[in-house]
């Protein structure tokens, strides 16, 4: 008679997910941010894991967990392994809606720059759809659901769209007022949240013997923060590549011809090669275009 012993039980793909990402990331914390789950969720996958090893991966602490030498010898070939599985699952997606392309990138470039370029994008090609996911950081590409990253990044991976530099802009109206730098201490200065140092950096090459602290209201949005320059509220700390348009259409102008360039260039990468002549291809080409 056929022989039908009872075969190990397979380890829980979740739990190694789980494992893999606070290993890699340092936390229980993270990890759940990472995964879309709550850190408790985290926590039960690796206790489960730890249950069917008979081992712990993770020392416990009280600021913290850290990995055991078990957990550090397994980290690298599961951080590989799922790296590898990311990929998988994107060839997947993009092979079964070949015309749809996902890109992520930040909010200001959103707006300011990647929106105003999509209808040339559709009247090229209208079988391709474009779907657009704003957010503060770069995604991981080997695993995150995108195919393209557009973003302010240090140089040496995707390829250069635009160099970055600031300078003060504003509507021509309070540019008449301006004579010196010295000047914008009459008048209110637009300061972006995520960009707060922006105005100390121009500061500190422009007005090097002055101390210059920013007079005005705070934005949250980047895009709003140059709409109320536009509109007359104040001067800001323009990035070329986001206030181009403005400057050219003269909604917005450059009262000082100090400029300070910056490390970080919009960038647009891919963690995989298109195929020649795929939607995610053309767009990458046509964003690459002057």
């Amino acid at each position: 008679m056929p022989v039908a012993p009872p075969r190990p039980k397979a380890m829980p793909l979740n739990a190694l997910r789980a494992f893999e990402a606070a290993a890699r990331l340092g936390g229980f914390a993270a990890a759940g941010d990472e995964l879309g789950v709550s850190p408790g969720a985290v926590t039960a996958h690796v206790k489960t894991l730890e249950d069917s090893l008979g081992a712990p991966l993770f020392e416990r602490h009280a600021r913290g967990v850290r990995l055991t030498a078990l957990g550090r010898r397994a980290l690298p070939e599961f951080t590989v392994a799922f790296d590898h599985l990311g990929l998988a699952v994107q060839t997947l997606r993009a092979e079964a809606a070949p015309r749809v392309v996902h890109i992520a990138t930040l909010p200001a470039i959103a707006q300011l720059w990647l929106s105003p370029r999509l209808p040339a994008i559709r009247a090229a090609a209208p079988e391709i759809t474009i779907s657009i996911t704003a957010m503060e950081q770069p995604p991981d590409l080997k695993r995150a659901p995108f195919d393209l990253n557009l973003f302010f990044e240090a140089r040496g991976r995707g390829r250069v769209i635009a160099e970055d530099e600031i300078f003060p802009v504003c509507a021509p109206a309070i540019a008449a007022r301006l004579q010196e730098p010295a000047d914008l201490l009459d008048v209110a200065c637009l300061t972006d949240s995520a960009w707060s140092d922006d105005w100390q950096r121009w500061a500190g090459v422009a007005m090097p013997d002055r101390e210059f602290t920013p007079r005005g209201p705070v934005f949250s949005l980047y895009a709003l923060a140059v709409q109320e320059a536009v509109n007359g509220a104040g001067v800001l700390i323009g990035h070329h590549p986001l206030v181009a348009a403005e400057l050219a259409n003269g909604a917005l102008v450059a009262p000082f011809a100090q400029k300070v360039s910056l490390e970080q260039p919009l960038v647009l990468w891919s963690a995989r090669a298109f195929r020649p002549g795929s939607a995610a291809a053309r767009v990458m080409e046509w964003l690459c275009s002057p």
